[in-house]
């Protein structure tokens, strides 16, 4: 037999089944140990026990176009919840007919995010679509202007308001951190514990705290008189913890650079300034962002937390839906449709985050 007859005798043995495919894939992933095939099926067992009923409950004999008598005599879940007072739990108590200027403000800011996605788009331009977003976005929740009827910020709440503080305490957020990383960094001692003492006391305290401050504390230290917005101080209140946990992330970030790299932006004659913006940033923030993105989300979700100082949010509006007699007890599949809401936020700030790594990522 020569070495041709040989080779095609070979290649044409195949692998056995039980080491390809989806059967290799569970003997070397799912049951390769005792330990782990134990494990494995005691989770088939719990999934048997979970996935069903739930199944059941929430797709079989569920209702989603009835009323809530109907509901009560049902079994499944009562999505009807949900179509019959959608408009109070996205938009609270904005006036019903003038419900289409938060909408309209919603789309705005969801395709100015989809558009800022793309890095090829992040020109002069954006920043004037942006400003003139935030113009048109306050217009429309604030009317007074263009026939718009006016429509006080005591009334704004549920999706429109959660985004608000979300997007706009973030933004602000991050810069402010950045700024805050530098001056603990900094070798000037007055600017450098002005920032430790401000991180570290805003770190040192939950952001419930910072909101009751802002919102009952603070108005007493005012002239007579003189009022200031209920949620601009929830929203510096955001912007203030936010900013003190970035800074942190972006410390370490700055930390993790090689001393090299100062050498040669100085060596090339850059000044502290130049320094930072074209050569220490661009690679400290590069190196944090799973951490910074990961603050960023409790943010995001942590504004849930201005329904404790009788901001109507999303997660107030919901709760004030349940306490209609109609439709109480079914306080689930509110709040699943809540959290299905900030899921769909956070993901695209995550999936966002993981595109970004991609297009950064030099191979060093």
């Amino acid at each position: 037999m020569d070495n041709t007859t040989t080779i095609d005798a070979k290649s044409s043995v195949k692998p056995p089944v039980s080491s390809v495919g989806v059967v290799g894939w569970a003997r070397a992933n799912l049951f390769n140990s005792w330990f782990n095939s134990i494990l494995t099926l005691l989770t088939l067992l719990l999934l048997w026990k979970v996935i069903p009923p739930f199944v059941n409950w929430a797709f079989i004999d569920s209702l989603w176009w009835s009323t809530s008598a109907e509901c009560k005599a049902a079994e499944g879940a009562c999505w009807s919840i949900i179509p019959a007072k959608y408009r109070y739990i996205l938009f609270g108590l904005y006036p019903y007919d003038s419900q289409w200027r938060p909408f309209l403000a919603i789309i705005i800011l969801i395709g100015l995010l989809f558009y800022s996605r793309n890095r090829a788009h992040w020109k002069k331009s954006l920043a004037y679509a942006w400003l003139v977003g935030l113009i048109l976005m306050g217009l429309l929740l604030r009317g007074g202007i263009l026939g718009l009827a006016s429509v006080e910020s005591t009334l704004w709440g549920g999706l429109p308001l959660t985004l608000l503080l979300s997007v706009f305490g973030l933004t602000a957020a991050y810069p402010l951190g950045v700024l805050l990383a530098l001056g603990r960094q900094s070798e000037m001692p007055a600017i450098k514990s002005i920032c430790i003492i401000y991180i570290e006391m805003i770190r040192g305290v939950p952001l419930i705290t910072l909101l009751f401050m802002s919102s009952i504390v603070f108005p007493l230290f005012l002239p007579e008189g003189v009022s200031i917005n209920a949620i601009l101080r929830a929203q510096v209140a955001i912007i203030m913890f936010t900013a003190a946990y970035i800074a942190e992330v972006v410390r370490g970030g700055l930390q993790g650079m090689a001393t090299g790299q100062f050498e040669a932006a100085e060596s090339l004659g850059l000044n502290y300034y130049q320094t930072m913006r074209l050569v220490i940033l661009p690679q400290a923030l590069k190196i944090v962002i799973p951490p910074t993105v990961s603050q960023l989300i409790s943010a995001l979700k942590d504004t849930s937390l201005v329904v404790i100082i009788a901001l109507y949010d999303l997660l107030k509006t919901t709760q004030t839906t349940l306490s209609d007699p109609d439709w109480m007890g079914f306080s689930s599949e509110a709040y699943i449709f809540v959290a299905l809401i900030y899921f769909a936020c956070c993901y695209f700030m995550s999936s966002y985050s993981r595109r970004l790594e991609e297009e950064l990522d030099t191979g060093l």
